[in-house]
């Protein structure tokens, strides 16, 4: 899980002050981007089943899904979608990651 955080902190960092536009026109950022969010759905694909199951609010057969379509078909890639996952879908996750954290993990 925390690999999922630092993958979500570190996209906030590559498109921190982009528009999308100047998302799509870099394909360094484009790369980075796409690399981190493959990141995220091989780590939550490497999660428990019953951690996943204790918390079906999380959509981690999307999650799944969007790696093997970056890892799969990265020349059929839709750089808008990548867009939105970096700044919606990714710190809303991040988001929903750390109240897991604090479910599984309650400090004493």
């Amino acid at each position: 899980m925390r690999d999922i955080i630092e993958a979500a902190e570190e996209i906030g960092g590559f498109i921190s002050g982009l528009e999308r536009q100047a998302f799509v026109g870099n394909a360094i950022v484009r790369s980075a981007v796409l690399q981190k969010l493959t990141e995220i759905g091989e780590a939550a694909g490497r999660l428990s089943k019953a951690l996943r199951s204790r918390h079906p609010e999380i959509e981690w057969r999307d999650i799944a899904a969007f790696r093997n379509i970056a890892v799969h078909a990265y020349f059929a890639v839709n750089w808008d979608i990548v867009w939105t996952a970096a700044v919606q879908d990714a710190p809303a996750l991040k988001d929903q990651i750390l109240r897991v954290l604090q479910d599984e993990f309650p400090k004493t």
